[in-house]
């Protein structure tokens, strides 16, 4: 009561003064403090983290009151790393500080919802059939029911339903498609298992189970750098940011450390106080350059040459004028430059082709087993060697599988020539192709032959059939590829760094704007700093480039500077490439939870690149034909047709995968082959060669071969990665879209070979879309079915990253709010409806699989020497071999939710493994018994359950390398019978630790070193990749078992590509066709249309919380240069319209002089959910970055079944490549926010 007395007496206390009258102490009330006491007051704190693929991987406190997430801050508990680095704590950034933001904000998704039409037909057709899969064919046979449902996506219209409702709708449609078109024509898509591994694994388990097909996603988001398995058999393996501390040289290109990968900046920041330099390679001002000793700055897509014209110097000046012994000992022993490759005859030269093999030359060299996979070398003594470590050793015999220096066949030590230089029989004319001298418009060219002659050192050898043949070596011809006279008198070759030819710092200049004096500087200090400390240079890489047409060869030449330089599998030296979370360290204990491979094998995976390529037909625009890309040396008379025929051939010779696979029914086939008294596999062979069955994608417009369901889940597809959004609205969602192309038919433009040409392409061809998240995003908007996902907060999970060597949780802080659910409780429901809708269509059934042909398995040895298409009558069709696998896998669909639910019998019956190894899991079987419990009774009895999402995350600990010692030691032992070579002292220290998910939520553990992985989990070293090949001697997996920097499939020779070349980006012709089509009166220009990572969001995440729009402009922004905005009379915060031949989108214009002219940039991700008016162009709502995208595959991508060049999930496959587009930009006239609201307004006219 006092102090309520006190408030009336306030103004008339009189405290005691002080310091001279300057101040006086009061008694006031304090009670208002307290309201800052309870802000931070919390009843518990619980470990997390986010599940959101930005590679941060960060241990976050969360705090919890009264059962609510009140806020988080970072976690500074990681174990600790050796006393002369800095922790890797505190790790977070402000994005994931914002995160508790969303769980209780009106973007959550509270409850299931449907498409009020569809839900409404649902219910009707309840009413009239009892059957629920009856009455999902009443509507989807329906064409009026199902266009008008169809029709609404992406205009909202959505309603509440319940989880009994949406359960048994998805399950009525995925039993009708399984039964009426084939289990292949149900699939998912979700990314980037790393980043929250159970919850992966939900959905491609239960999709894995009814026999459908899980979408790739590393490929898709143009993420995987195809240069890493071209180069080293490898999807991509990195440092941990911890090692960047221990370099003493590091360029930083087109990785913008400081916005991107936030968590680990200090290391970039801290390496600095000891010494190390600093070079930043972006063509805009970057954050990154601001932390750099030096900015270069090439024009954007032009990154190859000015890496060919710093491997000029390189080669120059330590290799040939004063050869360094560290660098000539790393590239004989750990590189392909010593094997012999054979030249081949064109008209008055010859030209590059594969490499020599033992099975060329007269008995073999003593090589019985897999002799044609066996490269072949020339030794000191000048005797021909077919030398340990190329793939051939690897399967059929074992023990000389290893990079000692060793004849293969004698076991005696021997050291391999480099260069046939004066040991020569003769000086052969050799031509390389040069691609530089064409290209874009928007693009600086050098004009040179299009065929360079090379003078090159060669030996004429007899071989095997009688004939005979020129060798040479692949560092003889990487010398001269490079431009590198050795007095030879080689015209083609440079004299000095000042020539105009290819590939010198002069030359360079003229393609990138970058000065030759300061590439040659920094290839100088890269070069002597990698010489005097061993490798410690490192080159930290970020996708920007990585997403051009032509990737590989921008990838290739940094590769080949780091290998030049002896950096790769160095400590603080080697590539760094940085782009999503894809590190899933515990990947060999994770693969059969997701996959279910412990209830049947294999799953049906397939590479989304060409998957909606084929689907949202975007094939049907194509502007870019093969005959293009073809290197001037190849016969194109080989390759004719479009693009998607080349993706047709490589499915039907086992190259790539495809979904659907068949054009029947895959469940049909095995009883018409009983009919036939036939086997399954025998049938499908049969019915291939006389055509009576056909893949699917020869015939993409047949109603029977296109996919009908589709879930989405971990994932924005429809607002953030799908490249070609456009074409996804209209023939995949067959909904309003803002297309301003022709099709090939209209446009009179190459059509297929292999492919049925219809007029007009099939709208619509999913019939329903299921979308899991705990927001309302742009997928959902397009859905027909959206379900509340449990957030990062709400839900038990793992996560690891190739940023730090930890594994840690996800956890439940607080159960899921409103009806979200996690993951696994949301697709285990699935399941058991399933499991009883099923019954009476659906029961025990053989599924008929196709199987590419598989990297890291004996049948990557399939394909050899030359290409040859059964189709054509070149071969037989023999499946694993000239043709995908042919399998059968027996479904038994009652008892899908039994097996989803427990760990099947596979596991002890065949083991595990992954990469090539394998090995016994009985005793982590016998531990999964007692930890997770047996089920009492039914299908599944006597086997482990995984009820709980914990339960699934104990089984990928028990069972991973990486989590479980015992494990990593078997897996070691495994991969020492290969080599020859002991390597189980890398794990036997840390055998008896087994990783629980109660001990990764009390602090984040440091995983075991694992085969399946190329660095090492050391106290002593931090993790690097290409470690052990280098210091344990285990090879590369690709052909020749060493760095491969040329690549001899015959694909790769005639589309140029075998050695690195400089290839300007492709025109993609898609701004002259609609400049000034719909003019508005203002000016238009068409500009390079770039995507890279933003600070406000991470990919589309966090771009719609409150926090990180205040800190930001909010809303689609597009940056562009201060003279493209004069030329254009834009002004920064205009609007603008931003279009091309594929779509339209519309966003504010940022001015600014960072940014240079000739480009723009719409940071990744913006949705069209905040502040998007309607375009002009095509009176819609504004569209996405995406919109003004479409995907071009390239043929290279699709070779198959040649060693390092074979398919693996996510690991080799076309790639979704996106920054050869342009657009046409222009300021915008009129506003219109389609809201009927009276907000429109007329902009400006141009000043």
């Amino acid at each position: 009561m006092s102090k309520f007395l006190d408030r009336f007496r306030y103004f008339k206390q009189k405290g005691e003064t002080f310091a001279d009258g300057h101040g006086q102490l009061l008694e006031t009330n304090r009670d208002w403090e307290d309201g800052y006491r309870q802000r931070w007051q919390h009843d518990k704190i619980v470990r997390s983290t986010h599940g959101v693929n930005c590679t941060g991987s960060c241990s976050w406190k969360i705090y919890v009151k009264n059962g609510l997430v009140t806020w988080e801050t970072q976690q500074t508990d990681y174990p600790r790393t050796r006393p002369d680095m800095p922790n890797h704590e505190p790790r977070g950034c402000p994005r994931g500080a914002s995160y508790s933001w969303y769980l209780y904000s009106a973007n959550r998704l509270k409850y299931p919802l449907m498409r009020k039409r569809l839900m409404k037909m649902w219910r009707e057709a309840k009413k009239l059939h009892r059957d629920p899969v009856e009455a999902w064919a009443s509507i989807i046979e329906d064409a009026d029911k199902a266009k008008s449902f169809k029709q609404a996506r992406g205009r909202g219209g959505f309603v509440r339903s319940s989880w009994q409702e949406v359960n048994e709708l998805i399950a009525a449609s995925n039993v009708y498609t399984v039964k009426t078109y084939g289990p292949d024509r149900v699939a998912g898509f979700s990314p980037i298992p790393a980043m929250s591994m159970v919850s992966y694994a939900s959905g491609a388990r239960y999709l894995s189970l009814i026999g459908g097909t899980c979408l790739s996603f590393y490929d898709w988001y143009c993420d995987l750098p195809p240069a890493s398995p071209q180069t080293w058999g490898e999807q991509t393996d990195v440092p941990e940011s911890a090692d960047w501390y221990n370099s003493s040289y590091i360029i930083a290109w087109g990785s913008n450390v400081p916005q991107t990968r936030t968590p680990d900046a200090h290391f970039f920041t801290e390496v600095r106080y000891k010494g190390t330099k600093t070079v930043a390679v972006t063509p805009d001002y970057a954050e990154i350059a601001k932390l750099c000793d030096l900015w270069l700055a090439p024009k954007q897509g032009t990154d190859a040459a000015m890496a060919l014209a710093m491997g000029h110097v390189m080669l120059r000046e330590f290799h040939l004028d004063n050869p360094r012994q560290y660098f000539t000992d790393y590239v004989r022993r750990y590189t392909d430059m010593p094997m012999l490759v054979m030249l081949e005859e064109r008209d008055g030269y010859y030209a590059a082709g594969r490499m020599l093999r033992a099975a060329d030359l007269v008995d073999s060299l003593g090589q019985e087993n897999n002799p044609e996979w066996k490269t072949v070398a020339i030794s000191s003594n000048g005797e021909m060697v077919a030398p340990n470590g190329s793939i051939g050793f690897r399967w059929g015999e074992k023990g000389k599988w290893n990079l000692e220096q060793r004849d293969g066949t004698t076991g005696a030590e021997t050291e391999l020539q480099l260069s046939l230089l004066g040991s020569q029989d003769e000086i052969a004319n050799v031509g390389f192709p040069y691609f530089g001298g064409e290209g874009s418009e928007y693009f600086n060219h050098v004009a040179l032959d299009n065929v360079l002659l090379h003078k090159l050192p060669a030996k004429r050898l007899q071989l095997a059939d009688g004939s005979s043949a020129l060798v040479t070596t692949v560092y003889d011809l990487t010398m001269a590829n490079y431009g590198l006279e050795r007095g030879l008198n080689d015209e083609n070759c440079a004299a000095s760094y000042d020539d105009i030819k290819a590939y010198t710092p002069a030359w360079a200049e003229q393609i990138t704007g970058v000065p030759r004096a300061q590439i040659i500087r920094i290839a100088r200090e890269f070069a002597d700093n990698a010489d005097k400390t061993h490798g410690r240079s490192m080159i930290i890489v970020g996708a920007g480039l990585n997403h051009w047409y032509h990737l590989d060869m921008n990838y290739r030449g940094l590769i080949n500077m780091l290998v030049f330089c002896g950096c790769v599998g160095q400590s603080g030296g080697g590539w760094a490439h940085y782009v999503g979370q894809e590190k899933l360290r515990p990947q060999t204990g994770w693969q059969p939870l997701a996959f279910a491979l412990d209830w049947q094998r294999p799953a049906r995976h397939m590479n989304s690149t060409s998957y909606f390529y084929n689907h949202s037909s975007q094939w049907r625009y194509e502007t870019v034909t093969a005959q293009e890309l073809l290197s001037p040396t190849a016969d194109k008379s080989r390759y004719s047709g479009h693009l998607i025929d080349f993706n047709v051939r490589a499915e039907r010779m086992g190259w790539l995968p495809s979904a659907p696979q068949l054009g029947t029914n895959p469940l049909y086939i095995a009883r018409e082959a009983e009919k036939a008294g036939m086997t399954a596999v025998d049938y499908t062979v049969k019915s291939l060669k006389d055509g009576s069955i056909r893949f699917a994608a020869e015939q993409p417009e047949n109603g029977k071969n296109h996919p009908r369901n589709l879930f989405i889940w971990r994932s924005n597809l429809l607002g953030s990665s799908g490249k070609g959004h456009e074409y996804m609205l209209k023939y995949l969602l067959g909904t309003e879209h803002g297309i301003q192309g022709l099709d090939l038919g209209k446009q009179g433009g190459v059509k297929p070979e292999e492919v049925e040409w219809v007029d007009n392409g099939l709208d619509g061809k999913l019939d329903l879309v299921v979308t899991l998240d705990f927001r309302l995003s742009s997928t959902c908007l397009y859905s027909d079915i959206v379900l509340p996902t449990a957030t990062w907060y709400e839900k038990d999970d793992m996560n690891t990253s190739d940023m730090h060597p930890f594994i840690h949780p996800l956890s439940a802080a607080v159960d899921p709010a409103w009806e979200s659910k996690s993951d696994w409780d949301i697709y285990k429901g699935i399941a058991k409806k399933f499991s009883e809708v099923c019954v009476g269509h659906l029961g025990k059934e053989t599924d008929v699989v196709t199987l590419p042909i598989q990297h890291d398995s004996a049948a990557e040895l399939a394909q050899p020497l030359d290409v040859k298409d059964w189709k054509k009558g070149e071969c037989d069709l023999i499946p694993g071999k000239t043709a995908p696998h042919i399998m059968t896998v027996e479904r038994d669909y009652p008892a899908t939710y039994e097996r989803f639910t427990s760990i099947g019998p596979l596991m002890e019956k065949i083991g595990n493994g992954g990469k090539g190894i394998a090995w016994n899991t009985q005793s982590e079987m016998d531990l999964l018994r007692k930890l997770n419990y047996t089920k009492a009774d039914g299908p599944a009895k006597g086997q482990p359950m995984l009820n709980t999402a914990i339960d699934a995350a104990e089984m990928i600990l028990t069972l991973a390398p990486e989590t479980n010692g015992q494990v990593a030691v078997k897996a070691w032992a495994a991969l020492s019978e290969f080599t020859g070579r002991d390597h189980t002292h890398l794990a036997t220290n840390k055998e008896d630790e087994k990783i629980r998910f109660r001990d990764i939520q009390a602090q984040p553990r440091k995983i075991i070193s694992s085969p399946t992985w190329s660095g090492l989990e050391d106290e002593h070293v931090s993790y690097n990749a290409g470690y052990t090949n280098v210091h344990e001697l285990i090879p590369w997996r690709t052909l020749s078992g060493r760095q491969q920097l040329y690549q001899d499939h015959q694909w790769m020779r005639d589309f140029g590509e075998s050695l690195l070349v400089y290839r300007p980006p492709i025109d993609t012709r898609s701004v002259k066709a609609v400049m000034e089509c719909k003019s508005n009166g203002n000016p238009e220009k068409a500009l390079n249309f770039l995507t890279p990572h933003q600070k406000w969001g991470i990919h589309s995440t966090y771009s719609d919380n409150l926090l990180m729009l205040t800190l930001s402009r909010g809303g689609p922004i597009v940056w562009m240069s201060e003279t493209d905005a004069k030329d254009l009379g834009i002004e920064d915060n205009d609007w603008i319209e931003v279009f091309n031949s594929n779509g339209a989108l519309t966003a504010r214009a940022v001015v600014s002089q960072r940014v240079p002219a000739g480009m723009t940039m719409m940071y990744h991700a913006q949705e069209r959910i905040v502040n998007l008016p309607g375009s002009e162009i095509t009176q819609q709502r504004g569209g996405i970055h995406n919109s003004v995208t479409r995907i071009t595959p390239k043929p290279t991508h699709m070779i198959g079944g040649y060693a390092q060049l074979a398919y693996g999930f996510n690991y080799y496959g076309t790639v979704g490549s996106n920054r050869d587009e342009f657009v046409v930009v222009r300021k915008m006239k009129n506003i219109n926010w389609l809201d009927g609201e009276g907000n429109d307004q007329v902009q400006e006219s141009v000043k």
